[in-house]
């Protein structure tokens, strides 16, 4: 086969309305800005990848992400001539993870990395199945968690009518995960309620609750609020502290038996394996675009099950289903992913990129994503619809 040859590169940074307001220890919202990337083969071949940057977790933004791809990565896609399968997916690996000025760029990063492996899955007529292979990743393929994993409601910080009202409809739509931002203070007492809703079934075991506090406490706050709900049969604590801190969690482990998951500490390998020798590695949120991508996120998950740290697949509030499909294909080859996020589809945007969005069914259970490459069909006139701006074309 001759050399696969990107012909051009389009950066779409989209506007999309959410149905309701999303609220956490760290801003409110009600309008996701995803960056989709397209890249076109010579042969015709299309790929999509799709990124949702926020600020508090790797220090970008969507207008960093556009100036990122537009100045950093176009000189990748030029380079980018493989011969073979194996060869296409050492360039991807090989896309760069930080910008001029030395800062991590993995929310760009995962937006041409998802776009080019998308492409390349479709011209060579593979899966993903076939890039764990190459990855040597133990353990690693189909069917992965994907019949087993159900994917989680989550709570906003609201009022507690609101909330209750959100709850329920949860509860009657079959989710037994939950998943509670909090931000301290009067988070106690919305605590409280959550679990005497769920009742029985989170203290029997039949219904898991989370807690995410998106590192908003200091190591004092994050013990007096420990201290005060210690009674409550909460599963696992979600970044109490903000990144950078991390040293400071073995004194949340010794004082308080709650598992912690880490999220906004957990970008790089680097960043799992200093988790992991601090002895707090309990459970990964691995986020497709926070991590740079799905052969990045695929990796800490590897480096996860080695060192017997639980993993969770989380995802970008309002992201569109190119993103939802990535994280469907990370479920099929990912054994042993206990949480899953994502997939809310049109229960939370107003419009997406595909004509029939991925959205989970009944319990939470997946749905079904086939065909090539991610497995999603973009409607090129919908993203256009949904562009900020007038798309940016580089035709190489």
């Amino acid at each position: 086969m001759s050399a696969v040859i990107v012909h051009k590169m389009s950066v779409y940074p989209l506007t999309i309305p959410l149905r309701r307001t999303i609220s956490h220890g760290i801003c409110e919202r009600d309008m996701s800005e995803p960056v989709v990337v397209s890249v076109e083969l010579r042969d015709g071949t299309i790929g999509y990848g799709e990124t949702v940057p926020r600020f508090h977790v790797t220090g970008e933004s969507s207008e960093s992400v556009v100036e990122t791809v537009c100045e950093l990565f176009l000189p990748s896609a030029v380079d980018f001539h493989p011969r073979s399968f194996p060869e296409a997916l050492e360039a991807i690996e090989a896309l760069p993870w930080k910008d001029g000025t030395d800062h991590l760029i993995p929310a760009a990063r995962a937006a041409v990395e998802l776009a080019l492996l998308d492409a390349v899955l479709r011209v060579y007529g593979r899966r993903v199945d076939d890039v764990v292979r190459w990855m040597g990743a133990v353990g690693f393929g189909l069917p992965g968690s994907i019949e087993r994993v159900r994917f989680s409601g989550v709570l906003a910080p609201e009022r507690t009518a609101k909330m209750l009202r959100q709850l329920r409809l949860m509860y009657w739509g079959g989710l037994r995960d939950f998943k509670l931002k909090i931000r301290g203070g009067d988070d106690g007492s919305r605590l409280r309620f959550v679990v005497g809703y769920l009742g029985r079934s989170v203290r029997d075991g039949r219904a898991t609750l989370r807690l995410d506090a998106n590192g908003v406490w200091s190591k004092d706050e994050a013990i007096e609020w420990l201290s005060d709900t210690s009674d409550m049969p909460f599963t696992l604590l979600e970044q109490p502290l903000p990144r950078g801190l991390e040293g400071e969690l073995p004194i949340l482990r010794d004082l308080f038996d709650v598992a912690l998951v880490h999220d906004e500490s957990l970008i790089t390998r680097e960043d799992g394996e200093r988790l992991i020798n601090l002895g707090v590695a309990d459970v990964f949120n691995i986020r497709i675009s926070k991590c740079g991508g799905l052969i990045p996120a695929l990796q800490l998950a590897a480096l996860a099950r080695r060192s017997k740290v639980r993993i969770q697949l989380g995802c970008m509030m309002g992201e569109t289903s190119i993103l939802s499909a990535a994280g469907l294909r990370f479920l099929q080859v990912c054994p042993g992913v206990e949480w899953a996020e994502g997939c809310f589809g049109s229960s939370l945007i107003s419009s997406d990129v595909i004509r029939r969005g991925l959205r989970f069914g009944y319990g939470g259970k997946p749905p079904r994503v086939r065909g090539d490459g991610l497995g999603v069909s973009v409607d090129p006139q919908r993203l256009v619809n949904l562009c900020s701006t007038k798309p940016i074309v580089l035709n190489l």
